[in-house]
């Protein structure tokens, strides 16, 4: 009932005869057809060519699949790229999902025409990353990021945090900056990392000093 014309061209014939049958019969063909893959990978809604200098051609592919497309001939999957972090993680690994951060923060922001430090850029990518895992920067995201209560209850849901790490004796170590910050203490990076500071070379001790009630004479036993 399929007749092949043209490489973009077919023609389905019906066998029934009834009009009011063959209607209902190419109404149901019309909302089935468009969901058939005849050649292809599925998850793919719209690709874009463009050609490149020499016979080379660069796609510009949307929706989903980067494990299908890597391994569709005659696409290199060393120069393919995409900017679904999550499906990055799962093909290529957590390297690469950091990089695909990076390098989407540079892009989005430099199509509005702000420039951003790369080291900004890369130390928010290593924060998202350093679990092996993607984390989103919200508070389910900062939740397995941190284990410290301050900080957790810093970011968002401070009276549950708090109620929280009270119900089971939590402990803070404070060393992180947030931490840092709300007990008033120095922050554990650069001149705060040291605790003591002291000349290796110098071998004498300082004479300990003698207190006042230390002297016998001073030591009077109460009488009542």
């Amino acid at each position: 009932n399929v007749l092949v014309l043209k490489p973009d061209q077919i023609i389905v014939n019906v066998s029934e005869n009834e009009p009011f049958v063959l209607y209902y019969r190419l109404q149901a063909l019309k909302r089935v057809l468009p969901k058939v893959i005849i050649k292809g990978i599925q998850t793919v809604t719209r690709a874009v060519i463009s050609e490149m200098a020499g016979d080379k051609k660069q796609l510009l592919v949307e929706g989903y699949g980067l494990q299908e497309v890597m391994t569709t001939e005659g696409i290199v999957g060393t120069q393919t790229t995409c900017n679904n972090v999550i499906e990055v993680r799962k093909v290529l690994g957590i390297e690469a999902a950091r990089n695909t951060i990076i390098h989407e923060i540079q892009y989005t922001m430099s199509s509005h025409g702000m420039s951003i430090d790369p080291r900004h850029v890369m130390l928010l990518g290593d924060i998202m990353t350093y679990k092996g895992d993607v984390l989103g920067i919200h508070r389910f995201g900062v939740a397995n990021m941190k284990d410290s209560v301050l900080m957790l209850a810093s970011f968002e849901k401070t009276t549950d945090h708090l109620f929280e790490a009270a119900l089971y004796s939590q402990r803070d170590s404070i060393e992180g900056v947030s931490e840092s910050i709300i007990m008033g203490m120095p922050m554990p990076l650069g001149t705060g990392l040291f605790k003591l500071i002291r000349k290796s070379g110098r071998e004498e001790r300082p004479v300990r000093r003698k207190l006042l009630f230390d002297d016998p004479e001073r030591h009077v036993p109460l009488v009542l």
